[in-house]
């Protein structure tokens, strides 16, 4: 290849890394976030906060029929004021559903369980991106994929020389490849 060529393809190469880069950044730091978020959904809800909170139930509700002023009432304790629905799940007990919560009312106790469930801003929206949720983004997950091997490759050929691929660059390829390696060697043994 002549010296006008290989200059070509060189800058062809690195305006194509530094190009494709800059474009898939966001969707890069979008999908380590959800990445780090999903990798510990067994230590932590990565997409929603739930928080609950005990109330004290007046004795006073004990032995009322449950009616309309009864619930607002209860809602009025946690701060809302339009249930959808509600149920009597047994003896003593009362389940209220609002919009993203639930009170759990235990009148022999006197005491209400209030559940709310809120969307963990920034995860939810990323999660649902990784998992592929939205109908279609499949698709933009492929063309995602392809563009960071391209980004990947195009990326080994920036520096040449002795930091370079054909440099200490082979080494931290080789490098890179163990923890993969490695992981499945000791999967394949347990």
């Amino acid at each position: 290849m002549t010296t006008g060529k290989y200059k070509k393809l060189r800058k062809l190469n690195m305006v194509t890394h530094r190009d494709m880069g800059y474009f898939f950044s966001s969707l890069i730091i979008i999908y380590c976030i959800s990445g780090l978020a999903l990798n510990h959904i067994n230590d932590w809800n990565a997409d929603f906060i739930i928080t609950k909170k005990t109330v004290n139930i007046n004795p006073s509700f004990s032995g009322q029929p449950v009616d309309k002023s009864m619930i607002a009432q209860l809602g009025d304790m946690v701060g809302e004021n339009k249930y959808k629905v509600y149920d009597v799940p047994t003896s003593g007990q009362l389940k209220i559903y609002y919009d993203n919560a639930s009170l759990h009312v235990n009148f022999n106790k006197h005491t209400g369980i209030y559940e709310r469930v809120e969307r963990r801003p920034v995860f939810y929206q990323s999660n649902i991106l990784h998992r592929n949720s939205l109908r279609g983004w499949k698709w933009v997950s492929d063309i995602f994929a392809v563009m960071l091997i391209v980004i990947s490759v195009t990326g080994l050929f920036i520096l040449k020389g002795k930091n370079g691929i054909k440099g200490r660059g082979k080494w931290f390829i080789i490098a890179g490849l163990l923890p993969p390696i490695i992981a499945i060697i000791i999967q394949q043994l347990s």
